[in-house]
């Protein structure tokens, strides 16, 4: 379960309307890049954002969360601006974002995502390679060809959190053949791995708005440190999750030997259960055949987690970088009905099931 919090019983903006405004208003700029590419990859784009399904007949899938969409276009409003302003960096941001689903998905193996079969599964390898490579690309397109010195400052940062990004996920991948990940090397792959992209995304319609530096780093502050909020949500949910709401499967990031927050919490804690845990670990990456595994056996590994004290620290510590998200709120000159909207979001994140 994701930790609880008192944003739980704070009353303020209202989240399924501002996640629905992002989505909305990225829409139509969205699939008119998609429709850019060149067939086939027209067709496993529109697949993988849930537009269609493997036949290629129409769908109406689960298009994720879309809360970067959301925290670019309330962003714009930081200046003053329309939100419509922020919509080509909230593109941008969710081009950048499922590039990175497109190729993790194939370097981890994943075989589900948003209750489908992935991309790499359905269309093959190649394909989930190319299109990754091809949303990356139309993502600076569709900043840079607005022309505008702004553009050229937000496709700056956007790049800067891609190269971020990027570096995450070569970290996270380097630590599955590791014994030991210390605490803060797990925090600096997650910072980078997600909390780089929410940055951008807190920050690039203020950026398109004409928002000065110093706002504009501020922002990213905050999406940084809630995007290290939302990692360690995710993490509690990669193991203790209900598959049911997470499209994943059961035990998804131990069957991966992810080195996620509640693993690398736990095996630093030093008691009972955390040996007993490093040496059944230990164990798994000497060549334990996970194709076979009980349900059983992933729990028991579950539940040392859970006796080393691995969930709670990461309930704690998702808790901890939202209280951090949303002091650095203060900084921001912004009126008082933006700034309920972007604690609300921040809210959203530590409390959800998926």
């Amino acid at each position: 379960m994701p930790p609880a919090s008192k944003a739980a019983g704070r009353t303020a903006a209202d989240v399924p309307a501002l996640l629905e405004r992002g989505r909305t208003l990225a829409m139509p700029v969205l699939r008119a890049a998609i429709d850019r590419l060149a067939p086939p990859m027209d067709t496993v784009a529109a697949y993988h954002f849930g537009w269609i399904d493997a036949q290629g007949r129409p769908a109406d899938g689960d298009g994720g969360k879309a809360v970067r969409p959301a925290l670019a276009v309330l962003s714009a409003e930081v200046t003053g601006a329309a939100p419509e302003v922020g919509v080509p960096g909230a593109v941008a941001v969710e081009l950048v974002h499922n590039f990175s689903l497109l190729h993790d998905d194939l370097m981890d193996g994943d075989e589900q995502r948003r209750h489908r079969d992935t991309v790499w599964k359905v269309h093959g390898p190649a394909q989930a390679i190319l299109v990754g490579d091809a949303l990356f690309a139309l993502a600076n397109e569709v900043l840079l060809e607005l022309g505008t010195a702004e553009a050229g400052r937000a496709a700056r940062r956007l790049t800067t959190a891609t190269r971020a990004l990027i570096d995450g996920q070569a970290q996270d991948i380097s630590y599955e053949h590791r014994d030991r990940v210390g605490v803060e090397e797990c925090l600096e792959m997650e910072g980078n791995k997600t909390g780089a992209l929410l940055a951008c995304a807190s920050s690039v319609g203020a950026v398109l708005g004409g928002a000065d530096p110093r706002t504009a780093d501020t922002l990213e502050k905050y999406g940084y440190h809630l995007g290290l909020a939302f990692q360690a949500v995710d993490d509690l949910l990669g193991i203790w999750g209900d598959p049911a709401a997470t499209g994943k499967q059961t035990w998804s990031d131990l069957r991966q030997r992810k080195k996620s927050l509640p693993v690398v919490a736990a095996l630093a804690e030093g008691g009972p259960a955390s040996g007993q845990l490093a040496e059944i670990l230990a164990a798994d990456a000497g060549g334990s055949d996970f194709a076979n595994f009980s349900e059983e056996e992933f729990a028991a590994r579950a539940a040392l987690i859970e006796q080393a004290g691995g969930r709670e620290w990461t309930a704690q510590e998702a808790r901890r970088q939202h209280a951090v998200a949303i002091e650095a709120l203060d900084a921001v000159d912004m009126s008082d009905r933006v700034r309920e909207q972007f604690t609300a979001l921040a809210d959203f994140v530590v409390v959800r099931k998926r």
